[in-house]
């Protein structure tokens, strides 16, 4: 299916959720307009395998996704984002995608550079590319913006995480899959054997892709968790490369066993509502099984 028709078929179900939406009640609209979008809830996760070394047992590491600034979401709350992120004391930081919802249109670069910077974790900053950091021409602004602010942009390559003592593990990020190339064996050349390895991919769906593959924990976003849900109905929003797991934790069979976790994200797209789908902020800890 050619990127497109995707693209219309992704339209046609945003229109039909804000026409949901219209049907809610007045105080439902508010809700979902203006309460839910800044109810951030923090999710804890014990990731264990036994090939994860005893000296990253604790090791934590938070997820962060689609903030989507310039659209709903702003600079002030992104500040107090960067605060809370800052106050879990992470080992290392990952961003999956999404930072601004029109990256050549925004007009707070200046202002967003030195909150990106003062994100701190000892281990590192990592992120990897979304559909809307590659679109409206913003692949360049977006590089330019995360390695100023010293993350490390993972485009289909590996690199190793390492304790002092040399134990490590190997994180891998890949490009989008809506508007990038990604390119698992490519990314995975040069991955040593017998080590952890955890992916990072902006588009959860992928997951089916990487189970052919020695890679044992995906972590996602793209997702925002459907944005807005209805009972019975669930998600009303689900855009491409999400279409299978749109939020929370997943067992993957393929020719390797995978653990997919699906990050709601920060921010909204297109309709300024969540509805059953707040913000979600993730702490994984590393645990030797």
């Amino acid at each position: 299916m050619g990127i497109k028709q995707t693209r219309r078929i992704f339209l046609k179900k945003f229109i039909g959720s804000f026409l949901a939406i219209l049907g809610l009640s007045s105080g439902g609209y508010y809700y979902a307009n203006k309460i839910e979008p800044s109810m951030l809830e923090i999710n804890e996760l014990v990731i264990k395998h036994p090939l994860i070394p005893k000296s990253f047992d604790g090791f934590r590491m938070i997820q962060f996704s689609d903030t989507h600034l310039g659209f709903q979401y702003n600079l002030s709350q992104f500040r107090k984002l960067v605060n809370r992120i800052n106050s879990l004391n992470p080992d290392i930081i990952f961003f999956t995608g999404d930072l601004m919802d029109e990256p050549n249109k925004y007009t707070e670069i200046s202002k967003l550079i030195p909150l990106l910077e003062s994100l701190h974790a000892p281990f590192g900053k990592f992120c990897i590319y979304g559909n809307h950091d590659h679109g409206g021409y913003g692949s360049e602004i977006y590089r330019n913006i995360m390695e100023s602010t010293n993350f490390k942009v993972l485009l289909n390559q590996t690199v190793t995480i390492k304790q002092k003592d040399g134990s490590s593990f190997c994180l891998i990020g890949i490009d989008d899959a809506m508007l990038g190339n990604p390119d698992l064996p490519f990314a995975l050349k040069k991955i040593p054997y017998n080590h952890f390895n955890l992916l990072l991919s902006h588009a959860p769906d992928l997951a089916e892709t990487a189970a052919q593959f020695p890679i044992h924990w995906q972590l996602s976003g793209h997702s925002h968790g459907g944005q807005v849900k209805l009972p019975i109905l669930g998600a009303l929003i689900k855009p491409p490369f999400a279409q299978r797991y749109p939020e929370g934790l997943y067992k993957i069979e393929g020719k390797y066993p995978l653990n997919l976790y699906v990050n709601r994200g920060i921010g909204t797209t297109r309709l300024p509502f969540r509805f059953m789908a707040q913000p979600e902020l993730t702490i994984l800890t590393l645990q030797s099984a």
